[in-house]
């Protein structure tokens, strides 16, 4: 059940401490919570629950905010609410009124907010958010300009965007054939056992799975420091001999009288993954090759998928490929998928979603060689977009200073995404997404992007701040 809250904008002044103070105005958390749009989103959030059934859930800030807390501060789920539960402005930037030692909610409920907040909601929240701070910039600098110079720049194209996609992996051991098998043939005896456990009385022996003998065939040829082709693939073919031999037993022990419905839903799903292992793994034994569509590196993670991306450092990555944009130093999330795609097609998309957030389309757009195909040049063209990079064809015999420095200058512009995704993994959790579940990794991704534009928009009140109270001292020693 929801129950909506009166959450009206309060000073952090009202905020009662336990010994009379107040709380700074200037405070990094004070500031932050005014930026975010809570209340325009809290309707879209409510609708997760029943208005009449169940007990009263926690608001959309309390939500948000510990997501968001959780992302600034690159912590995990039970040192967020230990956080919260010390900081009076943490406190504050989740709605509470009032301090309190107390814990504002189990851990595990972080989990449970990841999954009623999507990556769709988080990534509109993203969007009001940086669109109502640029708004109000824009305002006051229209002030300044006359009225005849506003609508030559409206009728035209303005702005740069840049556009790059990335992979961000997930939180997963690398994987290699052998090892998938191995934990693919634990899963198979873990359900033997739970089907098993019904039928004790009436079957007279459990169904052999000769697991220690598993386990040391997957040993002796995983401990060792270099493997031979033939080695590795005579530990494969055995270990899929194992798993065929127990989900051979599985299906005994259903048609005996045990019930899928005795496993947990955990098993269960990983009966499923199991199965499409062991199908894609035969198949590929069978064939003599390493890829297949659709391949599961994970037994746990099943929706992870092997993204090749050619880098010098590492040619595949795991986990999920995302497709981004940077408009006026803000990074937004234009696309996430669990399988690899070609970002180029994007491409068109994103130009239409910036005009739709800005009413214009952009004065030139900054990509790599994959996105300069001539799909994508021909509609630039049409629309008056400048895309960066040389055109098709034989490159010329005499380029210009002026080409080749527009080249440059456009490179070092593209380099602005470069950064964006260097940020994302080094100072927050891109580099490994902790999330085990799909929708709930999405959001953790989308999340990320949103702190990132807080902070940024953070730095703009602080300079400004900080220009204010040069020009007031400045002021007051001429004065003086």
């Amino acid at each position: 059940m929801y129950r909506k809250v009166e959450n009206a904008p309060r000073e952090a002044e009202d905020f009662e401490l336990p010994f009379e103070g107040k709380l700074s105005q200037d405070n990094r958390w004070v500031i932050m919570a005014s930026l975010v749009p809570w209340e325009e989103f809290e309707e879209e959030y409510a609708q997760n629950f029943s208005a009449e059934m169940g007990a009263p859930a926690l608001p959309f800030r309390v939500a948000l905010g510990s997501l968001i807390i959780k992302e600034k501060l690159g912590i995990s789920d039970r040192e967020t609410v230990e956080q919260i539960k010390e900081n009076p402005y943490l406190q504050y930037f989740i709605g509470q009124r009032h301090y309190s030692s107390e814990a504002p909610y189990d851990s595990s409920l972080l989990a449970r907010f990841r999954e009623r907040i999507n990556v769709n909601l988080v990534n509109r929240i993203n969007e009001k958010m940086v669109k109502k701070s640029q708004t109000e910039t824009d305002e006051e600098a229209k002030k300044k300009v006359p009225k005849q110079s506003q609508e030559r720049r409206e009728s035209a194209n303005k702005g740069q965007l840049i556009v790059d996609a990335s992979c961000v992996p997930g939180d997963i051991s690398y994987p290699n054939d052998l090892g998938i098998l191995n934990k693919a043939r634990v899963k198979t005896e873990k359900i033997i056992d739970s089907l098993y456990e019904p039928l004790k009385d009436q079957l007279n022996k459990k169904p052999k799975t000769y697991r220690n003998r598993a386990r040391k065939n997957y040993l002796k040829v995983a401990k060792k420091k270099r493997q031979t082709r033939k080695e590795i693939r005579k530990a494969i073919k055995k270990q899929l001999q194992y798993i065929k031999r127990n989900l051979g037993s599985i299906d005994a022990l259903v048609k005996a009288g045990s019930s899928l419905g005795a496993l947990s839903r955990t098993e269960y799903k990983s009966l499923l993954v199991v199965s499409e292992i062991y199908r894609q793994q035969e198949w590929m034994y069978n064939n003599k090759v390493h890829r297949i569509e659709h391949r599961i590196v994970n037994v746990s993670q099943a929706h992870i998928r092997p993204i090749v991306r050619g880098k010098a450092g590492v040619a595949v990555e795991f986990g999920a490929k995302i497709s981004a944009s940077v408009r006026d130093g803000y990074v937004f999330l234009d696309r996430i998928s669990w399988d690899n795609f070609n970002e180029s097609v994007d491409l068109k998309a994103q130009i239409e979603a910036y005009y739709n957030y800005t009413g214009f389309y952009p004065e030139s757009v900054h990509v790599d060689k994959i996105y300069r195909s001539r799909a994508n040049r021909s509609f630039c063209k049409e629309k008056g977009i400048r895309i960066s990079g040389p055109p098709l064809g034989r490159p010329k015999a005499n380029v210009s200073q002026e080409l080749k420095k527009q080249a440059q200058e456009d490179e070092r512009i593209r380099n602005n995404i470069e950064g964006k995704f260097g940020i994302s993994k080094r100072r927050y959790s891109l580099s490994r997404v902790m999330a085990k579940l799909p929708h709930t990794s999405e959001t953790a991704i989308a999340i990320t992007f949103l702190v990132m534009n807080l902070s940024a928009l953070l730095r703009q009140v602080f300079c400004l701040f900080y220009i204010y109270s040069t020009i007031k001292s400045f002021s007051a020693s001429i004065h003086y």
